[in-house]
Protein backbone atom coordinates (compact mmCIF):
# COMPACT_ATOMS: atom_id res chain seq x y z
CA UNK A 1 0.00 0.00 0.00
CA UNK A 2 1.52 3.65 -1.09
CA UNK A 3 1.60 6.22 1.70
CA UNK A 4 -1.65 8.27 -0.47
CA UNK A 5 -3.64 4.76 0.17
CA UNK A 6 -2.25 4.63 3.65
CA UNK A 7 -3.16 8.34 4.69
CA UNK A 8 -6.08 8.39 2.48
CA UNK A 9 -9.75 8.31 3.96
CA UNK A 10 -9.85 4.56 3.25
CA UNK A 11 -6.47 4.33 5.02
CA UNK A 12 -7.53 6.10 7.82
CA UNK A 13 -11.23 4.44 8.12
CA UNK A 14 -9.30 0.98 7.27
CA UNK A 15 -6.62 1.80 10.18
CA UNK A 16 -6.74 -0.51 13.02
CA UNK A 17 -4.78 2.77 15.13
CA UNK A 18 -7.64 5.39 13.86
CA UNK A 19 -10.43 5.40 17.09
CA UNK A 20 -13.62 5.17 16.04
CA UNK A 21 -15.43 8.60 16.52
CA UNK A 22 -12.26 9.94 14.27
CA UNK A 23 -13.45 7.11 11.30
CA UNK A 24 -17.15 8.10 12.25
CA UNK A 25 -16.49 12.12 11.92
CA UNK A 26 -15.11 11.11 8.63
CA UNK A 27 -17.73 9.09 7.75
CA UNK A 28 -20.15 11.54 8.06
CA UNK A 29 -18.50 13.85 5.28
CA UNK A 30 -20.69 14.05 2.44
CA UNK A 31 -18.88 17.01 0.52
CA UNK A 32 -15.87 15.72 -1.66
CA UNK A 33 -14.06 18.73 -1.54
CA UNK A 34 -14.12 18.50 2.63
CA UNK A 35 -12.55 15.39 2.02
CA UNK A 36 -9.94 16.40 -0.33
CA UNK A 37 -8.71 19.49 1.93
CA UNK A 38 -8.31 16.86 4.94
CA UNK A 39 -6.30 14.82 2.98
CA UNK A 40 -4.26 16.32 -0.02
CA UNK A 41 -1.16 16.19 1.93
CA UNK A 42 0.78 16.46 5.22
CA UNK A 43 -0.20 19.15 7.37
CA UNK A 44 3.45 21.14 6.89
CA UNK A 45 6.03 21.44 10.34
CA UNK A 46 7.90 24.58 10.03
CA UNK A 47 9.48 27.25 12.11
CA UNK A 48 6.33 27.97 13.59
CA UNK A 49 5.53 24.18 14.17
CA UNK A 50 2.25 22.86 13.20
CA UNK A 51 -1.38 24.80 12.82
CA UNK A 52 -5.04 23.65 11.52
CA UNK A 53 -8.51 23.27 11.90
CA UNK A 54 -9.35 20.54 14.62
CA UNK A 55 -10.73 17.31 13.17
CA UNK A 56 -9.81 13.87 12.04
CA UNK A 57 -7.81 14.03 8.77
CA UNK A 58 -4.35 13.79 7.88
CA UNK A 59 -4.44 17.92 7.26
CA UNK A 60 -6.07 18.45 10.67
CA UNK A 61 -5.14 19.20 14.66
CA UNK A 62 -6.20 15.68 15.86
CA UNK A 63 -4.15 13.29 18.27
CA UNK A 64 -2.57 11.21 15.73
CA UNK A 65 -1.42 14.65 13.97
CA UNK A 66 0.15 15.02 17.32
CA UNK A 67 1.84 12.16 17.83
CA UNK A 68 3.46 12.29 14.51
CA UNK A 69 5.16 15.44 15.02
CA UNK A 70 6.36 14.54 18.42
CA UNK A 71 7.98 11.08 17.65
CA UNK A 72 9.79 13.39 14.72
CA UNK A 73 10.88 15.72 17.40
CA UNK A 74 11.84 13.00 19.64
CA UNK A 75 13.52 11.37 16.75
CA UNK A 76 15.72 14.63 16.39
CA UNK A 77 16.33 14.97 19.95
CA UNK A 78 17.82 11.70 20.79
CA UNK A 79 19.56 11.66 17.46
CA UNK A 80 21.47 14.89 18.83
CA UNK A 81 23.51 12.99 21.53
CA UNK A 82 21.86 14.44 24.46
CA UNK A 83 22.65 12.68 27.55
CA UNK A 84 19.16 12.44 29.46
CA UNK A 85 17.36 15.30 27.85
CA UNK A 86 14.27 16.68 29.17
CA UNK A 87 11.48 18.55 27.42
CA UNK A 88 9.34 21.68 28.69
CA UNK A 89 5.69 21.53 27.63
CA UNK A 90 3.07 24.32 28.14
CA UNK A 91 -0.74 24.62 26.24
CA UNK A 92 -3.42 27.47 26.43
CA UNK A 93 -7.04 27.83 26.70
CA UNK A 94 -8.19 25.76 23.23
CA UNK A 95 -10.09 23.06 22.69
CA UNK A 96 -8.14 19.90 23.54
CA UNK A 97 -4.93 22.00 23.73
CA UNK A 98 -4.86 19.03 27.50
CA UNK A 99 -5.39 16.27 25.75
CA UNK A 100 -3.14 17.34 23.22
CA UNK A 101 -0.28 18.27 26.05
CA UNK A 102 -0.73 15.07 27.65
CA UNK A 103 -0.32 13.10 24.20
CA UNK A 104 2.82 14.79 23.64
CA UNK A 105 4.32 14.09 26.76
CA UNK A 106 2.91 10.29 26.20
CA UNK A 107 5.18 10.26 23.16
CA UNK A 108 8.17 11.92 24.42
CA UNK A 109 8.14 9.13 27.59
CA UNK A 110 7.86 6.39 25.70
CA UNK A 111 10.83 7.42 23.26
CA UNK A 112 12.86 7.64 26.68
CA UNK A 113 12.63 11.67 27.28
CA UNK A 114 12.13 13.10 30.58
CA UNK A 115 9.38 15.76 30.52
CA UNK A 116 8.17 19.29 32.88
CA UNK A 117 4.24 19.51 31.92
CA UNK A 118 2.94 22.27 33.51
CA UNK A 119 0.04 21.76 35.35
CA UNK A 120 -2.70 23.79 33.82
CA UNK A 121 -2.35 26.45 30.69
CA UNK A 122 0.41 28.26 30.86
CA UNK A 123 1.77 31.76 28.77
CA UNK A 124 3.71 31.11 25.85
CA UNK A 125 6.67 32.90 27.23
CA UNK A 126 6.93 31.44 30.12
CA UNK A 127 7.46 27.71 28.26
CA UNK A 128 10.32 29.89 26.64
CA UNK A 129 11.73 30.98 30.29
CA UNK A 130 11.49 27.24 31.45
CA UNK A 131 13.19 25.82 28.95
CA UNK A 132 16.45 27.94 29.77
CA UNK A 133 15.52 28.18 33.48
CA UNK A 134 15.14 24.42 33.54
CA UNK A 135 17.97 23.63 31.14
CA UNK A 136 16.05 21.66 28.53
CA UNK A 137 16.92 20.02 25.16
CA UNK A 138 13.39 21.58 23.76
CA UNK A 139 9.63 22.47 24.44
CA UNK A 140 6.30 22.37 22.97
CA UNK A 141 3.34 24.55 23.17
CA UNK A 142 -0.02 23.70 22.41
CA UNK A 143 -1.86 26.48 21.26
CA UNK A 144 -2.54 28.48 17.81
CA UNK A 145 -2.02 32.26 19.20
CA UNK A 146 -4.86 34.25 18.45
CA UNK A 147 -6.35 32.27 15.40
CA UNK A 148 -10.17 31.03 15.54
CA UNK A 149 -11.82 28.29 17.69
CA UNK A 150 -11.62 25.90 15.21
CA UNK A 151 -8.31 25.68 15.00
CA UNK A 152 -5.09 24.67 17.48
CA UNK A 153 -1.79 24.31 16.94
CA UNK A 154 1.63 22.90 17.73
CA UNK A 155 4.80 25.01 18.57
CA UNK A 156 8.30 23.65 18.83
CA UNK A 157 11.12 25.22 20.83
CA UNK A 158 15.05 24.20 21.21
CA UNK A 159 16.97 24.64 23.67
CA UNK A 160 18.13 28.31 23.50
CA UNK A 161 13.91 28.96 24.62
CA UNK A 162 13.09 30.07 20.44
CA UNK A 163 11.49 28.71 18.54
CA UNK A 164 12.70 25.69 15.73
CA UNK A 165 15.32 27.73 13.10
CA UNK A 166 14.19 26.68 9.74
CA UNK A 167 16.71 23.87 9.09
CA UNK A 168 15.73 22.42 12.59
CA UNK A 169 11.99 22.59 11.60
CA UNK A 170 13.12 21.06 7.61
CA UNK A 171 14.74 18.38 10.34
CA UNK A 172 11.63 17.14 11.72
CA UNK A 173 9.00 17.81 8.84
CA UNK A 174 11.84 15.18 6.71
CA UNK A 175 11.47 12.93 9.72
CA UNK A 176 8.14 13.34 9.49
CA UNK A 177 8.12 12.19 5.60
CA UNK A 178 9.97 9.38 6.62
CA UNK A 179 8.26 7.56 9.28
CA UNK A 180 4.78 5.62 9.38
CA UNK A 181 2.40 7.72 11.05
CA UNK A 182 1.31 5.26 13.07
CA UNK A 183 3.20 2.40 12.74
CA UNK A 184 6.53 4.67 14.21
CA UNK A 185 4.94 6.34 16.42
CA UNK A 186 6.00 4.97 20.14
CA UNK A 187 3.41 6.03 23.11
CA UNK A 188 1.80 4.79 26.57
CA UNK A 189 -1.05 5.15 28.07
CA UNK A 190 -0.75 8.71 30.62
CA UNK A 191 -0.84 6.90 33.76
CA UNK A 192 2.51 4.87 32.92
CA UNK A 193 4.06 7.69 31.54
CA UNK A 194 3.69 9.76 34.46
CA UNK A 195 7.20 8.49 36.29
CA UNK A 196 8.71 10.43 33.46
CA UNK A 197 6.81 13.40 33.96
CA UNK A 198 7.34 15.95 36.45
CA UNK A 199 5.13 18.77 36.84
CA UNK A 200 5.22 22.45 36.39
CA UNK A 201 3.04 24.41 39.31
CA UNK A 202 2.50 27.54 40.84
CA UNK A 203 5.74 27.35 42.91
CA UNK A 204 7.58 27.39 38.72
CA UNK A 205 5.30 30.81 38.54
CA UNK A 206 7.23 32.31 41.29
CA UNK A 207 10.76 32.61 39.84
CA UNK A 208 8.65 33.27 36.33
CA UNK A 209 6.94 37.02 38.44
CA UNK A 210 10.13 37.46 39.86
CA UNK A 211 12.12 38.07 36.59
CA UNK A 212 8.64 40.18 35.16
CA UNK A 213 9.36 41.97 38.28
CA UNK A 214 12.62 42.43 37.73
CA UNK A 215 12.01 44.28 34.18
CA UNK A 216 10.67 47.02 35.55
CA UNK A 217 12.65 50.21 35.08
CA UNK A 218 11.16 53.04 37.01
CA UNK A 219 9.05 51.80 39.92
CA UNK A 220 8.63 55.27 41.55
CA UNK A 221 6.07 56.08 38.88
CA UNK A 222 4.00 52.98 39.43
CA UNK A 223 4.15 53.96 42.96
CA UNK A 224 3.35 57.96 42.58
CA UNK A 225 0.33 56.43 40.67
CA UNK A 226 -0.42 53.60 41.99
CA UNK A 227 -4.18 53.66 41.95
CA UNK A 228 -3.89 54.25 38.10
CA UNK A 229 -7.14 52.90 36.61
CA UNK A 230 -6.84 49.38 34.05
CA UNK A 231 -8.89 47.57 32.77
CA UNK A 232 -7.53 43.90 31.77
CA UNK A 233 -9.25 41.04 29.80
CA UNK A 234 -7.61 38.03 29.05
CA UNK A 235 -9.94 36.79 25.86
CA UNK A 236 -10.72 33.63 27.68
CA UNK A 237 -6.65 32.15 27.82
CA UNK A 238 -3.65 31.84 29.43
CA UNK A 239 -3.06 35.45 30.77
CA UNK A 240 -6.37 35.38 32.89
CA UNK A 241 -4.02 35.09 36.05
CA UNK A 242 -0.66 35.87 35.52
CA UNK A 243 -1.08 39.69 34.25
CA UNK A 244 -3.41 40.99 37.21
CA UNK A 245 -1.14 39.17 39.58
CA UNK A 246 2.17 40.76 37.97
CA UNK A 247 0.35 44.64 38.02
CA UNK A 248 -0.86 43.83 41.65
CA UNK A 249 3.45 43.08 42.78
CA UNK A 250 4.39 45.47 40.64
CA UNK A 251 2.16 48.25 42.76
CA UNK A 252 -0.87 48.86 40.69
CA UNK A 253 -4.33 48.91 43.32
CA UNK A 254 -6.76 49.92 40.80
CA UNK A 255 -7.38 46.76 38.06
CA UNK A 256 -10.27 45.82 36.59
CA UNK A 257 -11.00 42.36 34.80
CA UNK A 258 -13.65 41.77 32.35
CA UNK A 259 -15.35 39.19 33.80
CA UNK A 260 -16.95 37.38 31.69
CA UNK A 261 -13.53 36.82 29.64
CA UNK A 262 -11.80 36.13 32.49
CA UNK A 263 -13.93 32.86 32.07
CA UNK A 264 -11.34 29.78 30.72
CA UNK A 265 -13.12 28.45 27.51
CA UNK A 266 -11.59 27.62 24.35
CA UNK A 267 -14.97 28.04 22.63
CA UNK A 268 -14.31 32.02 23.04
CA UNK A 269 -17.71 32.79 23.05
CA UNK A 270 -17.49 36.39 23.71
CA UNK A 271 -15.47 37.37 20.90
CA UNK A 272 -15.86 36.72 17.03
CA UNK A 273 -11.91 36.13 17.32
CA UNK A 274 -9.23 36.21 20.30
CA UNK A 275 -7.45 38.47 18.89
CA UNK A 276 -6.50 41.96 20.77
CA UNK A 277 -5.50 43.25 17.32
CA UNK A 278 -9.65 43.76 16.84
CA UNK A 279 -11.14 46.50 18.29
CA UNK A 280 -14.70 44.52 19.11
CA UNK A 281 -13.04 41.99 21.42
CA UNK A 282 -12.76 45.50 23.48
CA UNK A 283 -16.61 46.25 23.13
CA UNK A 284 -17.00 45.34 26.79
CA UNK A 285 -13.84 46.46 28.37
CA UNK A 286 -14.58 49.53 26.84
CA UNK A 287 -17.91 49.99 28.19
CA UNK A 288 -16.67 49.41 31.49
CA UNK A 289 -13.82 52.18 30.84
CA UNK A 290 -16.42 55.08 30.06
CA UNK A 291 -18.29 53.88 33.54
CA UNK A 292 -15.19 53.98 35.52
CA UNK A 293 -13.04 56.71 33.56
CA UNK A 294 -10.54 54.58 33.42
CA UNK A 295 -7.84 55.70 30.51
CA UNK A 296 -6.08 52.49 29.34
CA UNK A 297 -7.45 48.56 28.66
CA UNK A 298 -5.36 45.88 28.14
CA UNK A 299 -5.98 42.72 26.11
CA UNK A 300 -3.69 39.53 25.90
CA UNK A 301 -4.40 36.80 23.08
CA UNK A 302 -5.41 33.34 24.36
CA UNK A 303 -1.57 31.89 25.01
CA UNK A 304 -0.58 35.64 26.19
CA UNK A 305 2.37 36.14 23.97
CA UNK A 306 0.76 38.71 22.24
CA UNK A 307 -0.82 42.44 23.50
CA UNK A 308 -3.35 44.37 22.36
CA UNK A 309 -4.18 48.14 24.23
CA UNK A 310 -6.68 50.65 24.35
CA UNK A 311 -6.10 54.15 25.11
CA UNK A 312 -8.68 57.22 25.64
CA UNK A 313 -8.02 60.15 22.60
CA UNK A 314 -8.27 63.68 23.78
CA UNK A 315 -11.71 63.99 22.48
CA UNK A 316 -12.90 60.90 25.18
CA UNK A 317 -12.83 57.93 22.06
CA UNK A 318 -11.21 54.96 22.93
CA UNK A 319 -8.76 53.67 20.20
CA UNK A 320 -7.28 50.34 19.31
CA UNK A 321 -3.23 51.42 19.03
CA UNK A 322 -1.96 48.93 16.23
CA UNK A 323 1.19 46.94 17.14
CA UNK A 324 3.51 49.29 15.63
CA UNK A 325 2.16 51.95 17.84
CA UNK A 326 2.46 50.45 20.87
CA UNK A 327 6.23 49.36 20.19
CA UNK A 328 6.67 52.46 19.44
CA UNK A 329 5.28 54.15 23.03
CA UNK A 330 7.69 50.91 24.63
CA UNK A 331 10.45 51.69 22.79
CA UNK A 332 10.56 55.28 23.42
CA UNK A 333 9.48 54.84 27.12
CA UNK A 334 12.20 52.07 27.84
CA UNK A 335 15.33 54.22 26.30
CA UNK A 336 13.55 57.63 27.98
CA UNK A 337 13.44 55.42 31.44
CA UNK A 338 16.25 53.85 31.12
CA UNK A 339 18.23 57.27 30.44
CA UNK A 340 16.74 59.36 33.02
CA UNK A 341 17.66 56.56 35.69
CA UNK A 342 21.47 56.23 34.82
CA UNK A 343 20.54 52.66 33.14
CA UNK A 344 21.18 53.32 29.67
CA UNK A 345 24.52 51.40 28.29
CA UNK A 346 26.66 52.56 25.97
CA UNK A 347 26.65 49.96 23.92
CA UNK A 348 22.35 49.51 24.33
CA UNK A 349 20.72 47.38 21.26
CA UNK A 350 17.16 47.35 19.76
CA UNK A 351 15.79 44.73 17.34
CA UNK A 352 13.14 44.48 15.54
CA UNK A 353 11.53 42.73 12.11
CA UNK A 354 11.78 44.35 8.76
CA UNK A 355 7.89 44.61 8.52
CA UNK A 356 8.03 46.49 11.40
CA UNK A 357 7.74 50.19 11.32
CA UNK A 358 10.59 52.59 10.38
CA UNK A 359 10.16 55.14 13.43
CA UNK A 360 11.93 52.72 15.60
CA UNK A 361 15.34 53.82 13.74
CA UNK A 362 14.31 57.75 14.78
CA UNK A 363 14.01 57.06 17.83
CA UNK A 364 17.33 54.81 18.45
CA UNK A 365 19.03 57.47 16.31
CA UNK A 366 17.71 59.81 18.91
CA UNK A 367 19.17 58.21 21.82
CA UNK A 368 22.40 56.63 20.52
CA UNK A 369 20.88 53.13 20.46
CA UNK A 370 21.72 50.34 17.81
CA UNK A 371 18.85 49.29 16.38
CA UNK A 372 19.04 45.62 14.33
CA UNK A 373 16.53 44.28 11.67
CA UNK A 374 15.86 40.71 11.26
CA UNK A 375 13.29 38.60 9.01
CA UNK A 376 10.00 37.75 10.36
CA UNK A 377 9.54 35.50 13.59
CA UNK A 378 10.65 36.11 17.00
CA UNK A 379 12.91 33.23 17.01
CA UNK A 380 14.79 35.80 15.19
CA UNK A 381 15.08 38.67 17.32
CA UNK A 382 15.94 36.05 19.92
CA UNK A 383 19.02 34.65 17.74
CA UNK A 384 20.60 38.10 18.17
CA UNK A 385 19.61 38.15 21.98
CA UNK A 386 21.71 35.00 22.05
CA UNK A 387 24.41 36.45 19.64
CA UNK A 388 24.78 39.68 21.97
CA UNK A 389 25.32 37.01 25.09
CA UNK A 390 28.13 35.41 23.30
CA UNK A 391 30.16 38.59 21.79
CA UNK A 392 29.26 40.97 24.66
CA UNK A 393 29.32 43.88 22.27
CA UNK A 394 25.63 44.80 22.68
CA UNK A 395 23.11 45.03 25.09
CA UNK A 396 19.64 43.94 24.63
CA UNK A 397 16.92 46.45 25.19
CA UNK A 398 13.95 45.71 23.52
CA UNK A 399 12.92 43.59 20.65
CA UNK A 400 9.31 43.38 18.67
CA UNK A 401 7.41 42.92 15.93
CA UNK A 402 4.28 44.54 14.72
CA UNK A 403 2.22 41.88 15.08
CA UNK A 404 1.70 42.66 18.51
CA UNK A 405 4.89 41.15 20.05
CA UNK A 406 7.09 42.61 22.77
CA UNK A 407 10.35 41.63 25.07
CA UNK A 408 12.21 43.58 27.22
CA UNK A 409 14.60 41.10 29.02
CA UNK A 410 16.65 38.22 28.11
CA UNK A 411 15.00 35.92 30.24
CA UNK A 412 13.08 34.04 27.39
CA UNK A 413 13.34 34.19 23.78
CA UNK A 414 9.73 35.03 22.65
CA UNK A 415 7.22 37.60 22.71
CA UNK A 416 5.91 38.48 26.51
CA UNK A 417 2.18 39.78 27.06
CA UNK A 418 2.80 39.67 30.47
CA UNK A 419 5.72 41.19 30.96
CA UNK A 420 4.12 43.87 28.14
CA UNK A 421 0.96 44.45 30.34
CA UNK A 422 3.77 45.50 33.00
CA UNK A 423 5.81 47.70 30.88
CA UNK A 424 2.52 49.34 29.38
CA UNK A 425 0.77 50.18 32.19
CA UNK A 426 4.56 51.01 34.14
CA UNK A 427 4.78 53.45 30.87
CA UNK A 428 1.25 54.92 31.97
CA UNK A 429 2.08 55.64 35.45
CA UNK A 430 5.09 57.57 34.09
CA UNK A 431 2.92 59.98 31.96
CA UNK A 432 0.22 60.02 33.90
CA UNK A 433 2.80 62.14 36.24
CA UNK A 434 3.22 64.23 33.56
CA UNK A 435 -0.63 64.55 33.27
CA UNK A 436 -0.47 62.68 30.02
CA UNK A 437 -2.38 59.54 28.72
CA UNK A 438 -0.90 57.23 26.44
CA UNK A 439 -2.33 58.61 23.16
CA UNK A 440 -0.42 61.58 24.28
CA UNK A 441 2.64 60.43 24.59
CA UNK A 442 2.25 58.63 21.12
CA UNK A 443 1.28 62.01 19.41
CA UNK A 444 4.43 63.36 20.92
CA UNK A 445 6.60 60.72 19.51
CA UNK A 446 5.21 61.77 16.01
CA UNK A 447 5.65 65.45 16.61
CA UNK A 448 9.19 64.58 17.36
CA UNK A 449 10.41 61.62 15.11
CA UNK A 450 7.66 61.67 12.18
CA UNK A 451 3.91 60.65 11.12
CA UNK A 452 4.77 57.22 10.35
CA UNK A 453 1.43 55.12 9.91
CA UNK A 454 1.60 51.30 8.75
CA UNK A 455 -1.02 48.94 7.40
CA UNK A 456 -1.02 45.05 6.65
CA UNK A 457 -3.70 43.77 3.95
CA UNK A 458 -4.23 40.30 4.10
CA UNK A 459 -5.03 38.21 0.66
CA UNK A 460 -6.56 35.20 1.21
CA UNK A 461 -5.36 32.36 -0.83
CA UNK A 462 -7.48 29.01 0.99
CA UNK A 463 -8.46 25.93 -0.71
CA UNK A 464 -6.63 23.37 -2.09
CA UNK A 465 -5.02 25.06 -4.93
CA UNK A 466 -3.89 27.99 -1.91
CA UNK A 467 -0.09 27.25 -1.53
CA UNK A 468 0.14 26.94 -5.51
CA UNK A 469 -1.51 30.42 -5.76
CA UNK A 470 0.79 31.80 -2.95
CA UNK A 471 4.01 30.29 -5.00
CA UNK A 472 2.63 31.85 -8.24
CA UNK A 473 2.20 34.97 -7.04
CA UNK A 474 5.59 35.68 -5.37
CA UNK A 475 7.07 34.05 -8.80
CA UNK A 476 5.42 36.40 -10.79
CA UNK A 477 6.48 39.34 -9.09
CA UNK A 478 10.02 38.67 -8.65
CA UNK A 479 9.90 37.86 -12.61
CA UNK A 480 7.55 41.49 -13.29
CA UNK A 481 8.64 44.01 -10.59
CA UNK A 482 6.50 46.95 -10.79
CA UNK A 483 8.18 50.49 -10.94
CA UNK A 484 5.85 52.30 -9.87
CA UNK A 485 3.62 51.96 -7.05
CA UNK A 486 0.36 54.29 -7.40
CA UNK A 487 2.20 57.99 -6.80
CA UNK A 488 5.31 56.41 -5.88
CA UNK A 489 8.62 55.28 -7.83
CA UNK A 490 10.38 52.08 -6.75
CA UNK A 491 13.65 53.00 -5.73
CA UNK A 492 14.92 49.64 -4.85
CA UNK A 493 13.75 46.10 -4.66
CA UNK A 494 15.20 44.17 -2.34
CA UNK A 495 14.56 40.12 -2.72
CA UNK A 496 15.39 38.46 0.53
CA UNK A 497 14.89 34.75 -1.15
CA UNK A 498 18.92 35.75 -1.64
CA UNK A 499 19.53 35.90 1.60
CA UNK A 500 20.72 39.86 1.45
CA UNK A 501 21.37 42.00 4.85
CA UNK A 502 23.05 39.51 6.30
CA UNK A 503 19.89 37.86 7.25
CA UNK A 504 18.60 33.73 6.03
CA UNK A 505 17.14 33.34 3.05
CA UNK A 506 13.36 33.92 3.16
CA UNK A 507 10.38 34.46 0.98
CA UNK A 508 10.34 38.33 1.05
CA UNK A 509 10.04 41.24 -1.55
CA UNK A 510 10.91 44.46 -0.04
CA UNK A 511 9.44 47.82 -1.95
CA UNK A 512 11.46 50.79 -1.00
CA UNK A 513 9.61 53.53 -2.33
CA UNK A 514 10.29 57.64 -2.95
CA UNK A 515 9.20 59.39 0.31
CA UNK A 516 10.88 56.99 2.89
CA UNK A 517 7.75 54.80 2.40
CA UNK A 518 7.86 51.51 2.24
CA UNK A 519 5.35 48.06 0.47
CA UNK A 520 6.93 44.50 1.88
CA UNK A 521 5.53 41.56 0.13
CA UNK A 522 5.24 37.90 2.05
CA UNK A 523 3.96 34.60 2.42
CA UNK A 524 2.23 34.15 5.61
CA UNK A 525 4.01 30.80 7.60
CA UNK A 526 0.84 29.52 9.19
CA UNK A 527 -1.84 30.96 7.04
CA UNK A 528 -3.26 30.21 3.44
CA UNK A 529 -2.77 34.34 2.79
CA UNK A 530 0.31 36.97 1.53
CA UNK A 531 0.75 39.50 3.77
CA UNK A 532 0.99 42.80 2.07
CA UNK A 533 3.04 45.74 4.24
CA UNK A 534 2.76 49.38 3.82
CA UNK A 535 4.67 51.62 6.03
CA UNK A 536 4.61 55.21 4.60
CA UNK A 537 4.93 58.48 6.05
CA UNK A 538 3.84 62.28 5.38
CA UNK A 539 3.93 65.77 6.80
CA UNK A 540 0.51 64.99 8.35
CA UNK A 541 -1.23 61.59 9.44
CA UNK A 542 -4.06 62.37 7.16
CA UNK A 543 -1.05 62.74 4.41
CA UNK A 544 -0.04 59.27 5.54
CA UNK A 545 -2.87 57.17 5.81
CA UNK A 546 -3.53 58.25 2.06
CA UNK A 547 -0.37 57.25 0.65
CA UNK A 548 -1.30 53.75 2.11
CA UNK A 549 -4.58 53.88 0.31
CA UNK A 550 -3.24 55.19 -2.73
CA UNK A 551 -0.43 52.31 -2.09
CA UNK A 552 -2.62 49.77 -1.28
CA UNK A 553 -5.57 50.45 -4.69
CA UNK A 554 -2.36 50.83 -6.75
CA UNK A 555 -1.06 47.45 -5.38
CA UNK A 556 -4.17 45.68 -5.48
CA UNK A 557 -4.25 46.44 -8.80
CA UNK A 558 -1.60 45.20 -10.29
CA UNK A 559 -2.26 41.98 -8.28
CA UNK A 560 -5.13 42.01 -10.67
Amino acid sequence: MNNKEKYGLQGWLDNPHVDEASKAELRAITDPKELESRFYGLLEFGTAGLRGTLGAGLRNMNVYTVRHATQALADVINASGVENPYVAIAHDSRIMSREFAEETACVFAANGIHTYLFDELRPTPELSFAILELKCIAGVNITASHNPKEYNGYKAYWEDGAQLAPEQADDVFKRMCEMDMFEDVKTMPFAEAASMITPLTAEFDEKYLNVLLAQQINPEAVKANSDLSIIYTPFHGAGYRLVPEVLKRAGFTNIATVAEQMVLDGNFPTVKSPNPENKEGFTRAIEMAKESGADLIIGTDPDADRIGIVVREENGEFLTLTGNQTGAILLHYILTSRKETGRLPANAAAVKTIVTSEIAARICEDFGVTLFNVLTGFKFIGEKIKMFEETGKHTFMFGYEESYGYLPGTYARDKDAVAASLLVAEAAAYYAAKNMTLWDALCEIFNKYGNYREKTANIVMSGIDGLKKMAETMDNFRKNPPAQIGPFKVLEVKDYMNGIDGLPASNVLYYSLEGNNTVVLRPSGTEPKIKVYYMMTGSTAEEAYKAIDDAEKAFMEIMG
